[in-house]
């Protein structure tokens, strides 16, 4: 793998993949390397120190305005309704393409893990349930194509990241310390 450089990704990176993939943790690590302020769409979505109670559209779409607006930023996350603004503010793009069972046994790590969530709510630590379960298996590899199609048309400095493997090889790459449970 030869990937490009951080550097090379400007100031305004977006990364997208499916949930469970590592993009908050890679979010972290990029902003604690770059000073990029980090950005998670979910605690954007969701109310402050809610079970995953999303907000209203408007208000989320208001808070995703004000995040793209700012010079620099690493933002993670997918929410699709509003990709295209955060793609036409953005200077490189990351996609992780991590494969259902990696994607549920980091989801299954995080339920039972005893640290906090990068990029979760403050709302102590989620349970394992039958709706995220069915969104992993089913949903995300339908957006897993849609992810594919988007990165292919983007012509802003990209990486596509196809397994954990890949995700580490490049974080060590570019000297980012991933602060990854186990």
């Amino acid at each position: 793998m030869n990937p490009l450089s951080l550097d090379a990704l400007g100031p305004r990176i977006c990364i997208m993949g499916p949930s469970n993939s590592g993009k908050s943790t890679l979010a972290d690590a990029i902003s604690r390397k770059t000073a990029l302020p980090a950005v998670y769409l979910d605690q954007l979505h969701h109310a402050p120190g809610s079970q995953w109670r999303p907000r209203a559209t408007a208000e989320f779409l208001q808070l995703h305005a004000e995040a793209v607006s700012g010079e620099k930023w690493v933002i993670e996350g997918n929410y699709t309704k509003c990709i295209t603004e955060r793609l036409a503010r953005a200077t490189g793009l990351i996609l992780l393409d991590v494969s259902v069972p990696v994607a549920l046994l980091r989801y299954i790590r995080r339920c039972y893990s005893s640290a906090p969530r990068i990029g979760g709510l403050g709302s102590g630590h989620d349970p394992v349930t039958l709706p995220m379960l069915k969104y992993i298996i089913r949903t995300a590899p339908q957006n897993r194509k849609r992810h594919q199609q988007l990165f292919d048309q983007v012509s802003l400095p990209k990486i596509l990241l196809h397994s954990s493997q890949e995700i580490k090889a490049c974080s060590e790459h570019w000297g980012l310390a991933l602060n990854v449970r186990r």
